[in-house]
């Protein structure tokens, strides 16, 4: 089998340096395909200098290529099974033109709980779309998705050491409205913990907004991670601690993952049933507070609390245990390739 990963159109590297979604995703995937002893090929011209051998490298986009075009023949003459790529290109119709001219399969995960799919986009076979949750199911029904968990991470975070006891409380993500990190601060404010926010401020206005809390004593903003650091930080926290925004709905939710595989146990805040926290963690890996909607963040960072509180109890070893078996990059590349595990 031999399948092409087709990396992520923008001004990121490939695999990111740090903040990323989707081709951290792409990324787990390629290694995911090599572990499984699938030939990968990296399609597209954003990759860092630095990535270890075994890859096979075509610099050219689908969308940009025309079919009996030198660059379709190239495409054509890999001889692909597969194509794994980001959401929005089967949708895209320069990309669809020249995909289905190659006669491989594709597969791509949901990654943008918002995005509009062309109606015939997926079929459910040849076109195959993964979704994470419940939620993410329902929304995109019509395009025949399958559940999968979704393993993501970057250059450098593929193979975590050993788990270990931590010792403060830790955050990670985009820091804005949608990820409302001010709910940890306040709830490890309830605990009397410390607490580490790592992730780059995508919305300064929040932080002004939140910024007596963000800004307290026992908060530190460490910046945005990527690597060894970033391994280093989840790995030496005992908690990690996961929010959102009341009406956010997470379709990816990389950090999961990043921090089950690390050995960190994780407290969740949930507004409804069906999310990805349900889906992500179980009695060995963590615990899912679920909010009411209508809770104002003090209500919502007691509950919260006492998750934190809950999952402290947790073995990191066993957490990492389940973290690296739940989310294994070789078996979620056999799941997108339909390779029975």
């Amino acid at each position: 089998m031999r399948v092409g990963i087709c990396d992520f159109p923008s001004a990121y590297a490939f695999p990111p340096y740090g903040y990323g979604g989707i081709e951290r995703w792409l990324w787990a995937v390629a290694v995911g395909a090599q572990r499984t002893g699938v030939e990968a090929v990296l399609i597209g011209p954003a990759w860092r200098d630095d990535l270890p051998g075994g890859f096979r490298r075509l610099p050219i986009r689908l969308e940009h290529t025309t079919v009996e075009s030198d660059r379709w023949h190239q495409l054509d003459a890999l001889n692909l099974d597969l194509l794994v790529v980001g959401h929005e290109y089967p949708s895209l119709s320069a990309w669809r033109a020249s995909w289905q001219g190659l006669g491989c399969a594709v597969a791509t995960f949901q990654h943008d709980p918002n995005f509009q799919h062309a109606a015939d986009a997926f079929d459910g076979r040849r076109s195959r779309l993964y979704c994470y949750s419940p939620e993410m199911m329902l929304r995109y029904e019509a395009h025949r998705p399958q559940q999968a968990l979704s393993v993501q991470f970057g250059f450098g975070e593929e193979t975590p050491p050993p788990a270990v006891a931590g010792g403060d409380l830790v955050w990670i993500g985009r820091i804005d409205s949608d990820k409302a990190p001010h709910l940890a601060a306040l709830a490890a404010a309830k605990l009397g913990q410390r607490l580490r926010i790592i992730g780059p401020t995508l919305d300064p206005g929040y932080v002004a907004r939140h910024r007596a809390i963000l800004s307290a004593p026992h908060v530190e903003l460490v910046g945005e991670l990527a690597g060894a650091d970033k391994i280093e930080a989840l790995r030496s926290a005992r908690t990690m601690i996961y929010t959102c925004a009341r009406d956010y709905v997470e379709a990816g939710a990389a950090v999961f993952g990043e921090t089950l595989r690390c050995g960190t146990p994780v407290a969740a805040l949930v507004w409804r049933a069906g999310t990805c926290a349900e889906i992500a963690l179980c009695e060995q890996t963590g615990v899912v507070a679920e909010a009411h909607p209508l809770d104002d963040d003090e209500a919502a960072a007691a509950r919260l609390a006492e998750a934190i509180i809950d999952a402290h109890r947790l073995r990191p070893g066993q957490v990492q245990e389940a973290g690296l078996t739940r989310f294994d990059p070789a078996q979620h590349f056999q799941a997108l390739a339909s390779i029975p595990c």
